[in-house]
């Protein structure tokens, strides 16, 4: 290089004219679209999976989605460091072809145990929608952190109509097994095209390793705390043994990442103003965001005929149809992450988590009281579409507007993995509270939860939202005191 430019310099110089910026964008885009689909179709999809592959309780089928967040975990910690290292154009042809390989394994497998395989390996690949965030920041110059935030909130929600209907509506037409070809199929083009477009920039002084056996550690302890939540009413005293298991795993990892030369996070960067909490709140919203998911879903399909009148409840739809209750979401999503950007580049963020959670908060209050109509979960999603979209928002633009470009791959995977890890967590709390008791459908071996379970399930869930602005007002508590010492 010559002239003192930099790889990022001269990416930023490559990409200005119009057309490429504009197929770069595009890419990424349709990177955010897929992945978020991937982890948006599969709640509508989990009733239909249950009655196909005779799933019997509700912690088993609800497993599918939990491993692909735990994929997902793994994935942002490894994909946003992998492209600070060996380039953003290798990186994203590495996570394609995880979702490739993912949809490809289900699909051939045609089996419950072939969909934890596929979906864990989607999961990790899934976490190429945090990839913009780096490539579009490299390679658009002084615009690039503005327009990959703009990407990945308004794609997303474009993301979410696309999973929740465009999954529903291929498996009432087709079959389970066609559907995930139809997906290895669309991976495939965007592999092929993510290699084209994206270019091979990384920082200039890039170098390093990435932390394989912590992100491993880290899920693995995770998992097993998650494990031990998700069979504590089957397991009974048993689940004790996985959950001591994962709280020693915990203990210990967080041990060595603090000796380690090679930590999977910069601790310099938890410094940074707001980007502990940003953390912390991204895990939370993505928990309230999971546990709506998994409720709205299992309680909108459950066909009440199916059940003694003395247990039945439900909505009777099908996942298409459960799809539709979901495009509020999807819409008020578009709506939340615009809504946020100013405030957040005022310096207002904090203040903006605390109304994204309230908002969140509201539409959740609807349902403890009327989740046995259609026309709560329209509103509801709407609602906390907004809220989800708001907190979604500032904590990716506060924690990338903490370091600079050299260390926009390590940043998002902070915020990323938190989020997976969230995620992970929602369903879990909320799957524990629904298989605490459950009905069996009357001549099959497949149980349901119990009907009076999903207003406490709710409440739970609001609860979370609730830590949200108790984080910020302690967190500002401790600015304000640090800032008198």
């Amino acid at each position: 290089m010559t002239d003192g430019l930099t790889t990022a310099d001269a990416a930023a110089t490559a990409t200005s004219a119009g057309p490429r910026r504009l197929a770069l964008i595009s890419i990424a885009a349709l990177l955010v679209i897929l992945t978020n689909a991937v982890v948006f179709l599969l709640p509508p999809l989990l009733p239909v999976i249950q009655t196909q592959y005779q799933v019997t309780t509700v912690a088993a089928v609800t497993w599918i989605f939990t491993l692909l967040t735990l994929g997902g975990g793994a994935g942002f910690v490894v994909l946003p460091r992998l492209s600070d290292v060996i380039g953003d154009r290798s990186t994203a042809g590495i996570a394609c072809a995880a979702l490739t390989a993912g949809a490809l394994t289900a699909a051939i497998g045609d089996s419950y145990p072939a969909l934890l395989v596929g979906s864990t390996v989607m999961g990790f690949g899934g976490a190429a929608q945090l990839l913009p965030l780096g490539f579009l920041r490299r390679s658009l110059g002084e615009s690039g952190l503005a327009t990959s935030v703009a990407v990945l909130v308004i794609a997303t929600g474009i993301g979410i109509v696309v999973g929740m209907i465009g999954g529903g509506f291929i498996v009432e037409v087709l079959s389970l097994r066609d559907f995930f070809y139809i997906l290895t199929a669309c991976f495939a083009v965007t592999t092929a095209a993510s290699i084209l477009v994206i270019p091979h920039s990384r920082p200039a002084d890039a170098g390093g390793s990435i932390p394989v056996v912590g992100a491993a550690w880290l899920i693995a302890w995770v998992g097993a705390i998650l494990l031990a939540l998700t069979q504590s009413a089957e397991w009974g005293s048993t689940a004790l043994i996985p959950l001591g298991i994962g709280l020693l795993g915990a203990f210990s990892w967080i041990q060595v990442q603090r000796r380690t030369s090679n930590p999977m996070f910069d601790h310099t960067l938890f410094k940074s103003p707001f980007v502990t909490v940003a953390c912390v709140v991204i895990a939370l919203i993505a928990a309230v965001n999971s546990a709506f998911l998994v409720l709205l879903s299992t309680y909108a399909q459950i066909d009440p005929s199916y059940l003694p009148p003395e247990d039945s409840y439900g909505l009777g739809l099908t996942s298409l149809q459960t799809g539709w209750l979901m495009v509020p979401f999807a819409v008020t999503f578009l709506i939340g992450g615009v809504v946020a950007e100013r405030p957040v580049a005022e310096g207002r963020g904090t203040s903006v988590l605390v109304a994204g959670a309230l908002v969140s908060a509201a539409g959740l209050a609807l349902l403890v009281v009327a989740h046995d109509q259609q026309w709560s979960y329209l509103v509801a999603s709407g609602v906390i579409g907004l809220g989800c979209a708001v907190v979604y928002s500032a904590c990716f633009a506060l924690v990338q507007t903490a370091v600079d470009e050299n260390k926009a791959g390590m940043a998002a995977a902070m915020a990323g993995t938190a989020m997976a890890i969230g995620f992970a967590l929602g369903s879990a709390l909320v799957t524990t509270v629904l298989g605490s008791s459950t009905v069996t459908v009357p001549g099959t071996d497949i149980e349901l939860a119990a009907k009076g379970l999903y207003g406490p399930s709710y409440l739970l869930t609001i609860g979370l939202a609730a830590l949200i602005v108790v984080t910020v007002l302690i967190s500002r508590a401790r600015t304000r005191a640090a800032s008198h010492i």
